[in-house]
C-alpha cells in the first residue's frame, strides 16, 4: 500500500526557517513533489525532483527560498524553506507520480500525502 506522510510544519516567525519532511512507502516514486494550498485558495505547485536528484523544478514563489532534496536509501523528501513570508502559509503536501518528467500540473500526480501544516506569523 502506497503511502506519503508528511512532518515538520508549524508556526515560524517572518524570515525564519522550516523543513518539511516526507516518508514514503508501498513504492519507490520517480518524480515526487511539494505542492500547497493555502486557505481559500486552490492547490499550487511548489517545487518538484527527479528520482537522482539531479533535476529540480521550482514554483517562481519559491526559487531562491527553497529548496527541494531528497534521500532515496529512506525513501524521504524534504523541503528547507528559507526567508519564510507570511503569505507562505499554506496546507503543504507532498506528491508523488510513475512518470519521470517534473511536472507542475497537480493532476499528473498519482500518490498524494495527507498534509502539514506550515503557519508564518509577521
Amino acid at each position: 500500500q502506497v503511502q506519503l506522510v508528511e512532518s515538520g510544519g508549524g508556526l515560524v516567525q517572518a524570515g525564519g526557517s522550516l523543513r518539511l519532511s516526507c516518508a514514503a512507502s508501498g513504492h519507490t516514486f520517480s518524480t515526487m513533489g511539494w505542492f500547497r494550498q493555502a486557505p481559500g485558495k486552490e492547490r499550487e505547485f511548489v517545487a518538484a525532483i527527479s528520482w537522482s536528484g539531479d533535476y529540480t523544478s521550482y514554483a517562481d514563489t519559491a526559487k531562491g527560498r527553497f529548496t527541494i532534496s531528497r534521500d532515496n536509501a529512506k525513501n524521504s523528501l524534504y523541503l528547507q524553506m528559507n526567508s519564510l513570508k507570511s503569505e507562505d502559509t499554506a496546507v503543504y503536501y507532498c506528491a508523488a507520480r510513475r512518470g519521470h518528467s517534473l511536472i507542475s500540473d497537480l493532476r499528473e500526480y498519482d500518490y498524494w500525502g495527507q498534509g502539514t501544516q506550515v503557519t508564518v506569523s509577521s
